[in-house]
């Protein structure tokens, strides 16, 4: 399903094309930017809900010597896995720790090797005269780094809204989910008739419920590793009453 598809099926099931709104301050919101709004309201839903292989990430950086924090990535929502490369090529995964703990275990700057541990420390600040808070955040890492060493981070991110990109794997594969997902955000927007908000929030849990199978079950196994899926067969009754 691409965008437009999705576009005209939300406007086609609710019977609305959402008239402009008017605001107090005279701006006007469009019917599109309101329909944009459904589907980005579901798409966060459906991500937060099933963690799908498309909502990872993979980047390499680079540490600093005898500087204990790393920056996050613009888009970087939640840590998978955070890994040490030394100079044999060898990986190191870090643990994950509290701040607290790091800041205990080396309590000066000086206590100086290849990382073992890391914590997410908080927003970042400018070096500029007046330090400015921005939105991306940083790592803390324990001990601090003795030289420059390449790290892989591994970590969930949103990927590109169906609104913007046409297509996305979501689309593609689970349109579902998608469609009665921004379904339920379109008539919770239009308060809609509790029968039929209930109705497509009960079609939504039910497609989120094969998309977990999918995204939780499915992609994360294997024959080989788990069996086959299979039902356990009723019994025969055999004619015994």
């Amino acid at each position: 399903m691409t965008y437009n598809e999705l576009l005209a099926a939300i406007q086609s099931y609710t019977e609305n094309q959402f008239p402009p709104t008017y605001l107090a301050d005279g701006s006007t919101v469009s019917p599109t930017t309101q329909i944009n709004t459904f589907i980005k309201q579901a798409e966060q839903r459906i991500f937060n809900s099933v963690q799908f292989p498309s909502l990872r990430k993979n980047v390499v950086g680079a540490t600093a010597p005898a500087n204990k924090y790393l920056s996050c990535p613009d888009d970087f929502l939640a840590t998978y896995s955070l890994a040490v490369i030394d100079g044999t090529g060898s990986y190191e995964y870090l643990l994950n720790k509290d701040v607290n703990f790091i800041r205990q275990a080396y309590p000066q700057p000086t206590d100086t090797a290849i990382p073992k541990y890391y914590a997410l420390f908080g927003p970042t600040t400018t070096n500029s005269g007046t330090p400015v808070i921005t939105n991306e955040l940083s790592f803390i890492l324990g001990p601090t780094p003795d030289a420059a060493y390449s790290v892989e981070l591994h970590y969930f991110y949103y990927p590109q809204s169906i609104v913007t990109a046409n297509t996305t794997w979501l689309g593609d594969n689970f349109d579902t989910v998608l469609l009665y997902g921004s379904l339920v955000e379109a008539y919770t927007f239009m308060k809609g008739e509790q029968d039929m908000i209930a109705l497509y929030d009960g079609k939504y849990k039910e497609a989120l419920a094969l998309a977990k199978r999918l995204g939780d079950g499915l992609e994360r196994s294997d024959a080989y590793r788990s069996g086959q899926a299979r039902v356990t067969p009723l019994p025969q009754n055999n004619g015994v009453q």
